[in-house]
């Protein structure tokens, strides 16, 4: 028989029962000021969870001592694509990756997810001129020496990069793709603000005027600190960008949203006017801004009545995120982008000398990532590529459907002979007439020409996007 407990003993034990209640009521109104979506406690993640997260030290430089998890699904697919998943103040990589949907969307689509945290838990440097600058310093080098390390080592793959956060990640997000157009293929912000609103010139400083809305900018100006501050002088593609916003937003004030809005859309050169607008599920409205070919390039998804709490886990957020991003295999949300290889050749297919010039026969060239190589599979099957401002379809010639028939770029009219399929042997052929497109000759030299042919199976017909 244990003896009993002196009144002392007993004492202790419930003074400390009473802390740590007292603690846990403090964690918890924390967690609601940050606009944390808790139910009735903290729990602890299982075991399993948090075991199949991999901790990386010494991935590269690291200026602000960013700490690095990585989720690798069981199921990861070869050369998979990356997600860089950032937290919020107050949280981390391993808290979101409990918190959120995304690493069971990467068990189902076999995607890689980075986590990374601040140090202490901090809010992301959204605010100095090293974060605003590529390559400038801070936290943006050491979240772009995790992505390398993850190309490098888990065999990441380079051509589909992307990136999402809420709140200060948000704000991340738009500073990522605003420094490193040439990496991301395309970003979600949730509760963010626009690159640069938060400027302060010091690290991690903090921006009333602009958490609060009150930083308004006409989209040329906002457009112009994208392209006269991150990156000067960059004139390649740009990745495509989604915003979420709660209305009801008390921490990241919701007139953040419109400003967002104004400086993707010029960025990306598209119109300020919607193409469409429609509410997905219960007090969501959801606005899209196509360019010329149809192709969604900015997103956006006001939620009515919502806080600071998105993406709600268990909603269809993080999914729908995903989708946009195309991470889940379909390009049916805005299209896979990227270079059209030859697998033959080597080489990508190549608008020659970026020309504008309706019916130039299109080329294979050795691959340089620059936009007139930068192709993208929209959900109406174009092929289109924007070169000069100009987005302009792979089309037949002459609607042609004869071997020889070229392959030319013209102004996009969702006609059939501007329609491609893209198949599971790597061929790509022609909705309206079923012939692949081919390398001449099966050549592997710069500036050989591409045409339409019936369809044989050899490399000069196989393309990889992306």
């Amino acid at each position: 028989m244990f003896p009993r407990p002196s009144t002392k003993s007993r004492r202790r034990k419930r003074g400390s029962t009473l802390r740590s209640r007292y603690l846990k009521t403090r964690l918890l109104g924390v967690a609601a000021a940050l606009g944390i979506a808790v139910s009735v406690s903290l729990p602890a993640a299982p075991q399993a969870a948090v075991a199949s997260l991999t901790q990386i030290s010494n991935f590269g430089t690291n200026p602000t001592g960013l700490q690095m998890n990585l989720y690798v699904p069981n199921n990861v697919k070869a050369n998979p694509p990356i997600l860089l998943a950032l937290h919020g103040c107050q949280g981390s990589g391993p808290y979101l990756y409990q918190s959120q949907d995304f690493a069971s969307l990467a068990d189902q689509y076999g995607f890689l997810v980075i986590y990374p945290s601040t140090p202490g838990a901090a809010c992301w440097d959204v605010s100095s001129d090293q974060a605003l600058t590529r390559n400038g310093g801070s936290d943006p080098v050491g979240l772009m020496s995790m992505i390398t390390y993850t190309e490098q080592h888990y065999g990441g793959n380079p051509n589909a990069v992307f990136v999402t956060g809420q709140s200060s990640g948000g704000m991340m997000t738009n500073v990522m793709l605003a420094d490193y157009p040439d990496v991301f293929k395309a970003g979600a912000a949730f509760m963010g603000v626009p690159y640069h609103c938060f400027a302060t010139g010091t690290v991690r400083g903090w921006n009333g005027p602009c958490g609060s809305g009150q930083v308004n900018k006409t989209p040329q100006q906002w457009g112009d600190l994208v392209r006269g501050t991150a990156y000067p002088g960059y004139t390649g593609p740009r990745p495509r960008m989604q915003l979420w916003h709660g209305t009801n937003d008390t921490t990241v004030n919701y007139n953040n949203l419109a400003e967002e809005i104004k400086q993707w859309t010029d960025v990306l050169g598209v119109s300020q006017n919607p193409s469409s607008t429609d509410t997905p599920a219960a007090n969501w409205t959801r606005t899209r801004y196509n360019n010329g070919a149809g192709t969604t390039q900015v997103e956006a998804y006001s939620i009515s009545g919502a806080g600071h709490e998105l993406p709600v886990k268990g909603t269809a957020m993080a999914a729908d995120a995903i989708h946009f991003m195309g991470l889940d295999g379909t390009p049916s949300a805005g299209g896979n982008t990227g270079a059209l290889h030859a697998v033959g050749a080597g080489k990508c297919l190549d608008d020659p000398n970026s020309t504008t010039t309706l019916g130039t026969q299109q080329q294979i060239y050795s691959c340089t990532g620059a936009a007139n190589q930068t192709w993208t599979r929209t959900a109406s099957k174009q092929l289109t590529v924007t070169v000069g401002g100009s987005v302009l379809c792979l089309d037949a010639n002459a609607m042609g459907t004869v071997n020889g028939t070229k392959a030319i770029v013209w102004s996009c009219n969702g006609q059939a002979n501007q329609q491609w399929n893209i198949n599971s042997n790597g061929t790509i052929t022609g909705v309206q007439s079923g012939l692949c497109l081919d390398v001449t000759g099966a050549s592997t030299a710069n500036g050989a020409l591409a045409e339409l042919w019936s369809c044989h199976g050899g490399g000069n017909q196989r393309w990889t996007l992306g």
